[in-house]
Formats: structure tokens, C-alpha cells, sequence
């Protein structure tokens, strides 16, 4: 017998079945289809098949070539794909079937026009939203990344915010809605308040039927104890406060900024659209944790009008830089304030130019005696309000209300624990006043914000703020003041101790919140440079620490 070639041999052998030359032609192409089938899935994960249809040509695309990841300093762009296909080969595929549901409605036309596509929109965005909340946001993971994060050359907020993400298993999409395209999740908060206000209604109702319950089966309770009476308001005041020389050499000096807020209510520090640190405020961050550092700036966009100002003073200045001392003895508080002093720049829609035309300059301290909810975490903007005097939803004419007043023709600061309600949507709460007696069980309780006022016209007043400002000459403060050259010196002696409602008790060792307020250059009302939230401590721990003399 001839001897078997050695092809013979190979074409004879078997694989699985199959003959070697079937087993290389599936080989083969196994390959090809493959190749084939790679090539056309990421032909469909370019910018250019993402937008060959004009559903996204002229909605989506548009948004998104105004945006930093079309085009930026680096030259690195994310397309379509980098952000809503998965790298891995799995996800992609599984994600590429997915993708037919999207071709079936593009058949259908269900987004064909803008009109159709906006009122999808929020609908489109949450399934997005979940998808990447599901997926710890794997596509932003791509490029961005904790751990190759160098938190040194961040801003002080952003900083913060990551710190706050990994602490508490955060995730890119938690805080970054709405950067690629137009913003809808001020809807989702919306939902998220409306679901809140709910629950909280059926949980009121039920703890109403359960008290009603308890009392029903409860015996009789014998007659209550008479409260104990608040202090009068209306007694004999102590003489003037006194106090004693201070040397200024020897106590610490703290530098701050002061900047002008603009229109930057309480409701729009609570609302995530407007504030971008609305989720880290709600969990317990102080503004100060991330602001402390770019007060100017923000002061800049919004004295410009660029930013939460309806109505700049042209020429008004941005920040102020304000140093401060504090000390204290047995019986007071000595502060010193100085900041430059600035320009007269008129104001176009006041007769005159000038608002105040008897105070060229006026200084305010608030603090916060730990009973006001927000005060700890954002100082004097508790008190703040969206339906105050020229802000962008105050009533033109308040009425009459029982508990506040509206003689003056505008309301004023309030703290939310005066208000039946605080809606900040609808931002119309100034009229919502607790009854008399509830008001006054806050103040003998505690909770108000005590403030104290210069005018450099030369008066001192003392007051507090719980269902509106309450402000009069007093002697518990005592504050002088005058410019010294290109800068204003005040000094300020307060007592200790309170003596009436509506004051807070100072009691060494232990820190308050305070904010500080300068209305410079003849302004009144919000036209004003504030300081955000800072702690002051009598030999305690603060930004402002009072030693004793």
C-alpha cells in the first residue's frame, strides 16, 4: 500500500466531529464573523451614528456642545458612548440590546420633535440616573476616580464634597445631574419633597389617632403646674453697660472675608438646582467647610449681576475684608471689628443714590443660642428669606399679620421654627405665623437668633429675630465706632449674661455660631456684605476665639 500523504493524514483527522479543513474554515470564520461583528458594535459607539438621527442631532447634541466634556483646556472629549456604553464587552453587549427599544421608538416617532422630547425628558433622565446610581457610576469611573483624585488641587468645596462621597459610599451621579445636557433633576427634588410632605402627613395623622387613642384610655391627670414665667420684657433695664479697657495687642485677630450675597435665600441654599452644596448642607456640612476660602469670588458673580442679582449697584464692591478680636471678662464680651473703607458709588434706583443716608456705615453681629435648626450650618442665611424685602418673591404690599410687622411695608428676617410652614418651592412662608403663644414659648425657649446693631450715626441696638426682626436701643451692647483714615474701627462691650428674651447667655468655655454683617457706602436691607456661618469660643474651640482678660 502507497504511503499516505502527510495532507491526506491531516485532512482525515478529526476535531470534535469535524474534519480538520471543517474545523479551519470555522476557525476561520469564527474569526471573521467576530471581527465583523466587533467592528460594526463599535462602529455604533461614535459621536457621528449617535447623532446621525436628528432626534438627538437637534435636541440632545445641541445641549451637549455647550458643555465641558465637548470641548475643554485638555482636548479630551467624552462622546455619547463614554458616558452611556459600558467598556467591558458583557455590559456593552447586554447594553447594545437594550439599545433596540430605543430604534422601536424611533420608529414610532416618540420623541420626533422637540416638543415630544422635552415632555419625555424627565423620564428619560431618571432611567439614566438609576442606571448609573445602580452601576456606582462605572462610566464616569472611565476617566474619573477617588483614588487618582489629588484633593490638594481641588477647590476647598470640591474637596469637601469627595471626602463626603467616599466617607459615605457616594456616587458621581449623586451630585453631577444634569452637566451634559438640560437640567430636569429640580423635578426629581420636587417628587423627592412632595413624597416627603406626604409621608410626613400620614405619619402626623397616625401619631394624632394614636395620642387620641392613649388619652381616650389614659385616667384623668391631675391639673397641671402653671409654666414658668419668662422673663418680663417690659421691667426696669440695668444701667448701660461698662467694661473695662481691653489692649487689643494681646488678643488673637481673625481674618475674614465679608461678600455680598445677592439674592441667596435660605430657599435657595435648600434648593439643589440653584446650590450646588444643597445635598452636603442637608447632611450636617457647614457652609463654612466649603466657602471659607472663595467668599470674594462668590461675592464677584453676584455684586456683577451674573449671578442671583436682579439689581447690581454699579461699581459696588465685591468683598470686604473684615478683622476681628474678641475677649471677655467676668461680667462681658469685647469684640473689635476693622475693614477698609470704600467708595460712594450711587445707587441708580434709590432718589439720591443713597439708601440710608444717615448711616454711611452699619455693623451687625447675630448668634445663634444652639436652639435655631440651620444656624449652626449657615449662620445669619437661616434667617434669610426668598419673601423678604427685595427678594425675588416678597409680597408688594404684606398685610396685616398676627405676630409680625408689616407697618414698615415689607417683611423682614424670620427663622423657620416661627413659620406652620416652610415650603421652600413655593417660597411664600412670610405670612404662615405661628400664634402669639406659640411664638412666645419659642422665645422663652430659646429659640431666636440674638442681634445686636452699630449705626455710625452713633446708636447701639439690641434685639433678636424669631417670627420677624425686633431691633431697639438697649443697654446690654454698647458700640463705638469711626473711621480712621481709609478704614472703620468698631468696638462693641455686651453683656454676658441675658437679661430679657430675645438675648442669649455667653458662657465661657463653650462656642456659638455667629455671622457678621456690614452695610457699607448708605445701603440698607440686603444690599449689604455678609460673613458666612463662624464659631466663636470663650476659651473654647471656634474660628473667633475670645480669651479671658
Amino acid at each position: 500500500m502507497a504511503t499516505e500523504s502527510l495532507l491526506g493524514k491531516l485532512l482525515r483527522m478529526k476535531i470534535l466531529g469535524a474534519s480538520l479543513f471543517g474545523a479551519g474554515v470555522i476557525f476561520v470564520g469564527g474569526i471573521m464573523f467576530w471581527g465583523a461583528f466587533n467592528t460594526a458594535m463599535e462602529a455604533t459607539n461614535t459621536l457621528g451614528f449617535c447623532i446621525n438621527c436628528h432626534e438627538m442631532k437637534d435636541n440632545v447634541y445641541q445641549e451637549y456642545t455647550k458643555t465641558i466634556h465637548y470641548t475643554n483646556r485638555s482636548g479630551v472629549r467624552a462622546a455619547c458612548s463614554d458616558c452611556h456604553v459600558p467598556k467591558d464587552w458583557v455590559h456593552k453587549f447586554v447594553r447594545k440590546i437594550q439599545a433596540s427599544g430605543e430604534v422601536f421608538h424611533w420608529l414610532m416617532g416618540t420623541v420626533n420633535t422637540p416638543e415630544k422630547f422635552d415632555a419625555k425628558r424627565y423620564q428619560l433622565a431618571k432611567r439614566v440616573w438609576a442606571t448609573m446610581k445602580s452601576t456606582d457610576s462605572r462610566e464616569c469611573r472611565n476617566c474619573h476616580a477617588f483614588d487618582q483624585m489629588n484633593p490638594n488641587l481641588q477647590k476647598q468645596r470640591a474637596k469637601k464634597q469627595h471626602e463626603n462621597a467616599q466617607a459615605e459610599g457616594g456616587t458621581c451621579i449623586d451630585c453631577h445631574k444634569g452637566i451634559a445636557h438640560k437640567p430636569v433633576h429640580h423635578l426629581l427634588e420636587q417628587e423627592e419633597e412632595q413624597k416627603a410632605a406626604e409621608e410626613a402627613k400620614k405619619k402626623a395623622e397616625a401619631d394624632a389617632k394614636k395620642a387620641a387613642s392613649a388619652t381616650a384610655a389614659a385616667p384623668a391627670a391631675a391639673p397641671a403646674s402653671a409654666p414658668a414665667a419668662a422673663p418680663a420684657t417690659g421691667g426696669a433695664q440695668l444701667p448701660p453697660v461698662t467694661g473695662k479697657a481691653v489692649d487689643w495687642s494681646k488678643a488673637a485677630e481673625t481674618k475674614t472675608v465679608l461678600f455680598y450675597p445677592g439674592q441667596t435665600a435660605i430657599e435657595w441654599v435648600l434648593t439643589g438646582t440653584d446650590h450646588g452644596g444643597t445635598r452636603a448642607f442637608k447632611k450636617g456640612d457647614r457652609c463654612f467647610e466649603c466657602h471659607s476660602n472663595e467668599t470674594a469670588d462668590m461675592g464677584a458673580k453676584m455684586v456683577s449681576g451674573s449671578k442671583a442679582e436682579k439689581t447690581p449697584i454699579p461699581g459696588k464692591r465685591a468683598a470686604i475684608p473684615l478683622s476681628i478680636k474678641a475677649a471677655y471678662d467676668a461680667d462681658n464680651l469685647y469684640m473689635r471689628f476693622e475693614f477698609p473703607a470704600g467708595p460712594h458709588n450711587e445707587v441708580p434706583f434709590v432718589k439720591g443714590g443713597k439708601m440710608d443716608p444717615d448711616n454711611e456705615v452699619k455693623v451687625a453681629m447675630m448668634i445663634d443660642g444652639g436652639k435655631v435648626d440651620m444656624a449652626a450650618r449657615s449662620g445669619c442665611w437661616t434667617s434669610c428669606h426668598a419673601d423678604a424685602r427685595d427678594m425675588p418673591q416678597a409680597p408688594a404690599a404684606p398685610g396685616a399679620v398676627p405676630g409680625i410687622d408689616t407697618s414698615h411695608g415689607y417683611v423682614t428676617k424670620y427663622v423657620p421654627e416661627s413659620r406652620t410652614q416652610f415650603d421652600t418651592t413655593a417660597r411664600n412662608n412670610w405670612d404662615k405665623v405661628k400664634p402669639q403663644a406659640e411664638l412666645d414659648a419659642l422665645l422663652a425657649g430659646g429659640t431666636f437668633l440674638d442681634l445686636t446693631r452699630w449705626k455710625s450715626s452713633g446708636a447701639s441696638e439690641q434685639g433678636y429675630i424669631l417670627a420677624d426682626r425686633v431691633l431697639k436701643p438697649g443697654n446690654d451692647v454698647a458700640y463705638t465706632g469711626k473711621k480712621e483714615g481709609d478704614k472703620w474701627v468698631v468696638t462693641m462691650i455686651r453683656r454676658l449674661k441675658a437679661t430679657q428674651p430675645g438675648e442669649v447667655t455667653l458662657v465661657p468655655g463653650q462656642s456659638y455660631s455667629v455671622g457678621f454683617a456690614v452695610h457699607d457706602d448708605f445701603t440698607n436691607g440686603r444690599f449689604h456684605h455678609v460673613s458666612v456661618d463662624l464659631k466663636l469660643g470663650l476659651d473654647a474651640e471656634g474660628e473667633i476665639k475670645a480669651v479671658k482678660m
